[in-house]
C-alpha cells in the first residue's frame, strides 16, 4: 500500500558515536523523501563527528575514525538536511525515542532551530511493538519477507522502514494511512521535549519529569525557585530541553 500523503514524509536513520542523546554525534545520516505526488528523493551522507568514535561502535555499524576523517561535520552539512526535512513530517525506526531527539541536538549544536511544530513523526518501531514485537531485521523478514542486508547502514535501514510502514499499512487493517493518525498510534507518551525531561500533566501543563520537583508544574518552580532554570541551563541536560524550557519561562513573563 503507498502512503497518502498530505504533505512530505521524511524517513531517515543515523549511525552514530553512541547512544546519548546529549552528548554523542552523528557518523551517518540517511534521508528518503517520499512526496504527495509519489516522487522520491534519497540522500545519504557520512559525517566527521568531530569527537572519537568509540570501538564498539565501530564494530556495530563499521563506520571507523579513518573513514569520516575527510568527510564534512554536521555542522557543514546542518543547512542542506533541514532544507531536506524543513517542510515534512518525520518517520523512521525507534525515531521517537532516539533518531529525532539526537538530530534536534545536532541541528541546534549547528545554530538551525528545529522543532517539530506544524509536522508529526510516525515510529515504525512502535506499530511493530504494538503489533508483534521484533527487531527491524525481523520486521523485515515478518512483513515483507526479506531479509535485511547489510544491517546498521543508514541507508539500508531506511529503506527498509519505508518498506515495512508500507507492508504494515497492508496488513492491518485498522491502521489509518494518514500521517497524524499514525503519529498518534505510535506516541508512547506526550512530552514536551524530547528526552522526556518535561511532560504534561492531566491539566495539560508541563510538569517536570525527573529529580526532587519531578511531577510539579514548570511555571510553579520556576516561580519558587527561579536558580533551578539557571542550573538546568548550565548542566548537561539536552539542547532541546533547554529551549523548551526556555519557551515556558518566556511565555509567563509575556502573560504578566
Amino acid at each position: 500500500m503507498e502512503l497518502k500523503l498530505t504533505r512530505p514524509i521524511c524517513f531517515f536513520d543515523l549511525e552514530t558515536t553512541g547512544i546519548d542523546v546529549a552528548k554523542d554525534r552523528i557518523v551517518e545520516i540517511a534521508i528518503f523523501k517520499v512526496f504527495p505526488n509519489g516522487n522520491k528523493e534519497s540522500k545519504t551522507w557520512l559525517v566527521n563527528p568531530t569527537v572519537p568514535i568509540p570501538p564498539q561502535s565501530t564494530a556495530v555499524h563499521g563506520i571507523s575514525n579513518e573513514k569520516v576523517a575527510n568527510e564534512p561535520t554536521f555542522k557543514e552539512l546542518a543547512s542542506v538536511i533541514y532544507n531536506m526535512i524543513k517542510d515534512s513530517d518525520l518517520a523512521g525506526y525507534n525515531s521517537d525515542r532516539f533518531d529525532i531527539p539526537l538530530l534536534a541536538e545536532e541541528l541546534l549544536r549547528a545554530g538551525v532551530d528545529f522543532d517539530m511544530k506544524g509536522r508529526v513523526s510516525v515510529d515504525v518501531q512502535t506499530v511493530f511493538h504494538k503489533k508483534e514485537e521484533r527487531t527491524l531485521s525481523a520486521a523485515l523478514k515478518f512483513y515483507c519477507g526479506e531479509d535485511l542486508v547489510n544491517a546498521h547502514s543508514a541507508e539500508a535501514d531506511t529503506m527498509a522502514t519505508y518498506e515495512i510502514l508500507k507492508a504494515q499499512l497492508d496488513r492491518y487493517t485498522d491502521l489509518e494511512n494518514d500521517m497524524k493518525a499514525l503519529a498518534e498510534f505510535t506516541t508512547r507518551k506526550k512530552n514536551a521535549d524530547f528526552a522526556g525531561m518535561i511532560a504534561f500533566d492531566a491539566d495539560g501543563d508541563e510538569v517536570f519529569n525527573f529529580g526532587k520537583h519531578k511531577g510539579v508544574k514548570v511555571n510553579t518552580v520556576l516561580e519558587a525557585e527561579p536558580g533551578y532554570y539557571s542550573w538546568i541551563q548550565n548542566a548537561d541536560f539536552p539542547l532541546y530541553t533547554k529551549k523548551i524550557l526556555t519557551a515556558i519561562k518566556l511565555r509567563k513573563l509575556n502573560t504578566k
